[in-house]
């Protein structure tokens, strides 16, 4: 008795349709942790941006302003569910405020060595999700 390769055949389409789109989303919110989040900062000052910025490789060329969010993976993620809220087009706000450091970059090159200001606050933090995955942090919104 010999299988028929048809239903093996269907499994690998199958499979190339539905795993890429997973794989994908997976690689934006790994870089979403790499870029914003860091649950136990040490120091939120000058150094502490300097230092993070260049562990996280974000120094090359130098990136202007990026914000790294203190919280647990599980309380930004909801921000895509139940504790978070429509925010214009694509976007949701969180419902309760956040630690964050933002390093602004101060003066100088745009290529290393990259010197950076710090700036801590609690403050509600918008976001973009797909499929309930944080993958993009707004930098430009500042809440009052």
């Amino acid at each position: 008795m010999t299988m028929s390769p048809c239903p093996l055949l269907l499994v690998f389409v199958l499979g190339l349709v539905v795993i890429p789109p997973t794989l994908a989303q997976n690689e934006r919110y790994k870089k979403f942790l790499t870029q914003h989040y860091d649950a136990k900062p040490n120091g939120r000052d000058d150094r502490y941006c300097e230092s993070m910025m260049k562990e996280r490789e974000l120094t090359s060329p130098c990136k202007d302003v990026n914000t790294f969010i203190h919280g647990t993976k599980k309380n930004i993620r909801a921000i895509c569910g139940k504790k978070g809220s429509p925010y214009g087009e694509n976007f949701r706000i969180s419902n309760s405020r956040f630690q964050i450091t933002t390093c602004t970059r101060s003066g100088g090159s745009p290529r290393p060595p990259c010197r950076y200001r710090a700036f801590k606050d609690f403050r509600y933090i918008v976001i973009a999700c797909e499929d309930g995955w944080p993958v993009h942090f707004d930098e430009s919104f500042i809440s009052p």
